[in-house]
């Protein structure tokens, strides 16, 4: 069977798209970070979680406090990306369970009472909203330039609080010169799939 989806839709958000390591001056703007929000919300979580919270470091201080933390080799690329999100799971997501999850608001209750049951299901479900994010971000023709080489630890000072855990920076703009490093291989269905 044949996906339903456009192949040129498939190209756009999986076969061609790929980590961008520069981009144009080209600004992303608040209206597009909105469409891609809007879209990606729908995406699936365990009792509808909404753990991810986007930081959009825009303004010249802000991306200098933000570079410094980088490792070495993301400096330059996250210094000149026109937008960058630092993407966090919040520990305390289980205070909208209530109203996320009607059908069962006692789950912020039974499920999610200690902290470190909390940290665990935000890292998952906020990584899976982020996978979700960057396919938003190529969905509205961008391109996205996921990272985890950086001071964790200084990015939640400098940036967040106690109950955010940082998952990735994200560069975000359109691609530019010599945006991509040749394809990585990927493993064979065969590989992955085993049916039992």
């Amino acid at each position: 069977m044949s996906l339903v989806l456009d192949p040129a839709a498939q190209d756009l958000l999986f076969r061609e798209a790929r980590t961008a390591n520069s981009f144009t001056d080209e600004p992303v703007t608040e209206e597009q970070v909105q469409a891609i929000y809007d879209l990606v919300k729908y995406g699936p979580t365990a009792f509808n979680q909404t753990p991810l919270r986007i930081t959009l470091v825009r303004s010249a201080e802000a991306r200098e406090r933000l570079v410094q933390h980088m490792a070495e080799g993301n400096q330059p690329k996250t210094a000149a990306a026109p937008l960058v999100a630092i993407l966090s799971a919040d520990n305390e997501f289980h205070e909208e369970l209530p109203a996320l999850f009607p059908a069962f608001p006692q789950a912020k209750d039974l499920f999610f009472s200690e902290r470190a049951a909390r940290e665990n299901a935000a890292g998952l479900n906020a990584a899976l909203q982020a996978a979700y994010f960057i396919v938003g971000v190529r969905a509205a023709g961008l391109a996205a330039g996921p990272m985890t080489g950086f001071d964790f630890e200084g990015v939640r000072k400098e940036f967040l609080d106690d109950d955010h855990t940082p998952l990735m920076v994200v560069n975000i703009g359109k691609p530019g010169a010599d945006a991509w490093y040749p394809r990585s291989p990927r493993l064979e269905y065969d590989q992955v799939i085993t049916t039992v």
